[in-house]
């Protein structure tokens, strides 16, 4: 029996673990009922060790918990159980998310031929290292979380997905929206003429702050710099005293949580009144935590609706708090409803007696039109969410309050 990690599961995680000793061979045959398997394995890929360690477990609770109500509804299809198998890509060296570690993780779930499809990455940098690998092997990742553009442009298909066929799905949107619409409500909900953009060179912080910067030009605020943090590094005075001495009327940060902490805490010390925006690096169950009073009026946005705070969820988010002692965050949503995504996937295999494997779980996948407590969740050819809708929050009394959706134009 796999040992798990985080914490102890109940008894339906671990029912009907039997697997037929191998799937069927080919795609195109329609599967006889000896064919399918008992169980099937769902990978789940989140840095649980370092600086993001809170929220991944907020997404994979979310993730669990719609594992635990499906195997108690007695499996997929009333046949399948669903085993999850849970790896880390956090590292101690890293202090946040390895890519490295990214990486053997997905060579891990490539050769457990049980591994259906992965639930993850959290980090855009992982979903880096594990995309071309995935493709290789044909094994369908879906992130609640990952936001970077690159992953699922097909331009950078040789890079990212070798073997052609989108093999990243996201049940959030993309930085390509995300950034430029973060500029807008700048612009046109905070009156903001100019900004100071900071970034932690990592691959979400970078891409995001390209896209918010990009678009703020475009409407026409005054850029006075883009400068780049290291993560390590824990003073950032020197820089931020730059920044006083032009007087922008913001500042925007691309990363994620290991340097807002400490930028969160000097800018206020430095810049106790500037307006401070990011994205979903800073949308963190911990980030007013460890920040303190110096996160207080932090914007930052989401990829996604902020589902959590509506009427219709208000049941699921009593189960979710029942279930671990913790309210959730939207991201726990989007994880729930990514492996949603994969229970109704592999639902219609089943109806259509097609055999459970790598290739028919992708393809089907390809195919969703699913309505869930976030909207209909269906994917354009590369993967993408149809969807687009960016939330934007604000820090109050230490905690993250909705403010509203952000302008698309």
């Amino acid at each position: 029996m796999r040992r798990f990690l985080g914490r102890r599961f109940a008894p339906s995680f671990i029912a009907g673990l039997a697997l037929v000793s191998s799937m069927a061979p080919a795609a195109a045959r329609i599967a006889s009922a000896q064919d399918m398997p008992s169980t099937i394995v769902i990978g789940i890929n989140l840095p649980f060790t370092g600086a993001h360690a809170a929220d991944a477990a907020n997404i994979r609770d979310g993730a669990l918990m719609a594992i635990d109500e499906i195997n108690k509804a007695g499996g997929i299809a009333g046949q399948i159980m669903i085993e999850p198998l849970l790896k880390d890509d956090g590292t101690v060296a890293a202090g946040q998310y390895d890519p490295a570690q990214a990486a053997t993780n997905t060579k891990q779930f490539v050769a457990d031929p049980t591994v259906m499809a992965v639930v993850g990455p959290q980090m855009s940098g992982s979903g880096k290292a594990m995309a071309p690998i995935a493709s290789d092997a044909g094994l369908m990742l879906i992130t609640p979380s990952s936001t970077n553009p690159d992953i699922t442009d097909p331009n950078f298909i040789s890079q990212y997905r070798p073997n052609g066929k989108a093999i990243y799905f996201r049940t959030v949107t993309t930085d390509a929206f995300q950034g430029p619409y973060m500029a807008n409500y700048a612009a046109e909900s905070l009156g903001i003429r100019s900004i100071y953009i900071l970034d932690d060179t990592g691959a979400y912080g970078e891409g995001i702050a390209n896209a918010f910067e990009g678009q703020a030009k475009a409407k026409g605020i005054n850029v006075l710099g883009h400068d780049k943090l290291n993560p390590k590094e824990s003073d950032y005075t020197t820089v931020l005293t730059k920044i006083k001495a032009l007087n922008p009327d913001a500042l925007y940060y691309g990363g994620v949580q290991q340097a807002a902490v400490k930028l969160a805490k000097q800018a206020n010390d430095v810049m106790p009144n500037l307006p401070k925006l990011g994205g979903d690096g800073v949308y963190s169950v911990s980030f007013p935590q460890d920040a303190g009073w110096a996160a207080e009026n932090w914007y930052a946005t989401i990829a996604a609706p902020d589902t959590i705070d509506e009427p219709q969820a208000q049941d699921w988010v009593a189960r979710y708090q029942s279930k671990f002692g913790a309210s959730p965050q939207d991201y726990a949503l989007t994880a729930y409803d990514a492996v949603l995504v994969l229970d109704d996937t592999v639902k219609r295999l089943v109806n259509d007696g097609m055999p459970i494997t790598r290739d028919n779980v992708r393809d089907y996948a390809q195919m969703t039109n699913l309505p869930t407590l976030q909207g209909t969740i269906s994917f354009d050819a590369n993967g993408d969410l149809q969807e687009k809708i960016i939330s934007v929050f604000q820090v109050k009394d230490g905690l993250y309050k909705y403010v509203g959706v952000a302008p698309q134009t």
